[in-house]
């Protein structure tokens, strides 16, 4: 299934600068690691050693936080639309 992921500024050089890719997966695990697959360097500034995602990194399906829904195990229909967002400190 196709599914947009919007890259956040900070990333978009693992991109080639794109600030949207488009890739496959049906969960939301699946389609970010197709996205280290597609573009290398990804996992380790998402994933922590656990393989969990690391705290300061917020990903949204369509407008949901999926820390809300099933984590990494949310379903991803086809045309959905996944953006990572990186926490950001300031003030």
């Amino acid at each position: 299934m196709a599914v947009s992921v919007r890259i956040p500024t900070q990333l978009r050089p693992l991109s080639g600068g794109n600030s949207e890719v488009t890739t496959d997966g049906t969960t939301v695990g699946e389609v970010l690691k197709a996205l280290e697959a597609a573009h290398p360097g990804f996992a380790d500034r998402l994933f922590d050693e656990s393989g969990r995602l690391r705290r300061f990194v917020n990903v949204f399906l369509d407008e949901e936080d999926i820390r809300f829904l099933d984590g990494l195990d949310t379903p991803v229909p086809a045309g959905a639309t996944l953006s990572i967002v990186p926490a950001v400190a300031g003030g």
